[in-house]
């Protein structure tokens, strides 16, 4: 198999055509969102099934835009701050902590 390379001189289209910057279109996996939020897995699929973060399957499996979690974080923090931090932080009656309430 031979790979061709062409320079952007030649097809300066093809250079822009895919985005430089990969992490506006990044799709992430449960794991890699539980990291990113630093919290649980089972955090995370209560908070899916809940329908309280942006998220879609792909083949039987969640998948999260990274913009859209980006995003989701932001009004989080804004509905924080307009109802003064007094917002209920538990997911199906459980602690950030993990302990029953």
């Amino acid at each position: 198999m031979k790979i061709l390379h062409y320079p952007a001189l030649l097809y300066p289209r093809l250079a822009f055509a895919m985005p430089t910057r990969t992490t506006e279109a990044e799709i992430l996996t449960i794991k890699q969102v539980a990291g990113y939020l630093k919290v649980t897995e089972r955090t995370i699929y209560r908070l899916v099934a809940a329908k309280k973060i942006p998220a879609f399957k792909v083949g039987g499996t969640w998948r999260f835009s990274r913009a859209d979690i980006d995003r989701w974080i932001k009004q989080q923090s804004m509905e924080g701050l307009a109802t003064g931090g007094d917002g209920d932080d538990t997911v199906d009656g459980q602690s950030n902590d993990g302990e029953r309430k």
